[in-house]
């Protein structure tokens, strides 16, 4: 049985301008590091491998984030501009306290909406999808106050 979700990975190419991007989310920085050789490519079934690293963790201290820049062996997918309905493919979403003020930090470090909009959905939330730097999906979630 599980006891908690460690971490999600992103395999990106440029990993200090993703940092950024995510650092301006608001997640933390908890440290880079090199995860090499045979050992770490039998973990993975990649053989023996290069791979940078840095761990972000979300601001209630819960859950991180592992970014990856795989220096060998090489990327051999691409799968970044796949839509939201392709098998497999990842998003994380993300509450925020304020979506507008968020998506206008996030806009400054080359964020997109994949819509033209923000959603409101009901009286519960407002919502969007993003892509990141790297064409990585987003989802963003503002809770509205309950009706009093």
């Amino acid at each position: 049985m599980s006891v908690r979700m460690d971490n999600m990975g992103i395999v990106v190419e440029d990993l200090d301008v993703t940092v950024a991007f995510f650092r301006e989310l608001g997640l933390e920085l908890e440290g880079r590091m090199m995860v090499e050789g045979e050992w770490a490519g039998r973990v993975t079934g990649l053989g023996d491998q290069r791979v940078e690293i840095a761990m972000m963790r979300t601001p209630d201290g819960h859950n991180r984030l592992e970014l990856c820049r795989y220096l060998s062996p090489e990327v051999i997918a691409d799968h970044r501009r796949a839509p939201v309905n392709a098998l497999g493919y990842l998003r994380a979403m993300f509450a925020v306290d304020d979506i507008d003020g968020t998506l206008e930090r996030l806009y400054n470090v080359g964020a997109e909406l994949v819509s033209d909009e923000v959603i409101r959905y009901e009286d519960a939330y407002r919502l969007c999808y993003i892509r990141g730097p790297e064409g990585i999906l987003i989802g963003l979630a503002e809770q509205l106050d309950p009706p009093v």
